[in-house]
């Protein structure tokens, strides 16, 4: 295979750094008619693979974008037998005498960098209206500029069911007729705990892969941190925005060390700590301290406080267990969670003892969020070992081998069982 040539490296990586700005442009110029958008900016990236490899990458590469955009969605309105129902949307922002100068262009980027402009696009993705599926993929596409082959294989799809599953979304959005707004005041925060939603189930998703051959998909963490950072930078004062991008920041720093070379899994007590991103680290715990300033800590920045005192153990015998059991606690009560009982219940085991935390576990077996995951009888199964009761721990390990998903999970367990099934060998 070749290797790509100066005009495709330049487009890939003007795309990936500007396609949210981009489509807010194009999306403002068609009244969040994201079909239209995005039809138009694929018509301009194939345009400019042919002229950039014939004429030379230009100096201003968005610039060029958003100009030829701009005539794609002019050509598209001349054309299209639905001139009606697109006449206003188009014509308001379109319809110019001469094409605009590389001020006119810049003004329209700088506008689509505010807040607001990249708001309206990450709410029209994350619209209450779209299912969860839709959203994560919709906000993949959209926002983050991955191609729908690259979300097909993310999201464990084929590529043909994906595409359908984005378009039949951006149709939705605009049969719907969903505003391409900032919602009102009273809607806001709805809309925007949708979006931290979308982004903290990619990046869980990215982290520990619920199915495959892998533990780790690197990618999709990468994607949900740079979404983060984008909705932090527009939303600098919300308190639990700025949280989950601490969590994910903190979170990230340790993905290369939860594999080892042959993609096993590497429990945290294992992992080698020097390895572990101080850059991602520090940008996390000042994240977080800007969190814990706008306010009383919600779950997200709870989240990202636990994760904080891991990251400041600069070795596992130094990890402050109770301090994480007791904010356990607290985040049990400020969102109660099957999972995050569970989590508290092995906090506290590392804390007190495996007895404290198995008694934390027994109330959940009646827990039905719980019946169909591997998580609570694996740590139930690690428990007992710690006990000794080796023909308990590995009747759980068993369960739990039923239950689990991912390859590298599974070979965890089954080196788990045969410790319980065969001790001091």
């Amino acid at each position: 295979m070749p290797p790509p040539s100066p005009a495709a490296d330049a487009l890939t990586r003007t795309l990936r750094e500007h396609h949210a700005t981009l489509m807010a442009a194009l999306g403002r110029a068609t009244r969040g008619d994201l079909i239209l958008a995005e039809d138009a900016l694929q018509q301009t990236a194939l345009a400019a693979l042919e002229q950039w490899g014939d004429q030379g990458v230009p100096d201003r590469p968005v610039h060029w974008l958003l100009r030829v955009g701009r005539n794609k969605l002019h050509d598209r309105h001349r054309r299209s037998a639905t001139h009606d129902r697109h006449a206003p949307a188009l014509t308001d922002q379109l319809d110019q005498p001469q094409a605009p100068s590389e001020q006119a262009l810049a003004q329209m980027l700088d506008d689509a960098t505010i807040p607001d402009e990249r708001l309206r696009l990450l709410c029209a993705c994350c619209h209450p209206a779209l299912a969860l599926e839709a959203r994560v993929a919709l906000t993949l596409r959209v926002v983050g500029g991955l191609t729908t082959d690259e979300i097909a294989r993310l999201c464990l799809v084929e590529p043909p069911t994906m595409a359908q599953r984005i378009v039949r979304a951006k149709r939705k959005i605009r049969d719907a007729g969903v505003p391409y707004a900032v919602p009102p005041i009273a809607e806001l925060p709805a809309r925007v705990a949708g979006v931290m939603h979308v982004l903290y189930l990619i990046f869980t998703e990215g982290y520990a892969a619920s199915g495959g051959d892998r533990q780790v998909r690197g990618e999709l963490c990468t994607e949900a941190v740079r979404l983060g950072a984008i909705l932090a930078d527009l939303l600098p004062t919300d308190g639990e925005v700025l949280g989950l991008l601490s969590l994910m920041l903190l979170q990230d720093a340790r993905r290369h060390t939860r594999t080892d070379a042959d993609g096993g899994l590497v429990l945290l007590e294992d992992q080698d700590r020097q390895r572990w991103s101080r850059r991602k680290i520090v940008a996390g715990m000042d994240t977080l301290g800007a969190a814990l300033k706008c306010g009383p800590p919600g779950p997200y920045t709870l989240q990202a406080a636990i994760a904080s005192v891991h990251a400041r153990a600069l070795r596992a015998s130094d990890t402050d267990w109770h301090e994480i059991a007791l904010l356990y606690d607290i985040l049990d009560k400020a969102s109660p969670s099957p999972i995050v009982r569970l989590n508290g219940a092995v906090a506290w085991a590392m804390a007190e003892g495996p007895a404290s935390g198995l008694r934390r576990l027994d109330p959940l077996d009646t827990e039905p969020s719980l019946h169909r995951s591997h998580l609570l009888p694996a740590a139930r199964s690690a428990l007992l070992l710690q006990m000794n009761r080796h023909a308990e721990a590995a009747a759980a390990c068993q369960e739990a081998l039923e239950r689990v998903g991912n390859a590298p999970e599974r070979r965890l367990l089954e080196a788990r069982l045969q410790q319980c099934l065969y001790p001091g060998s």
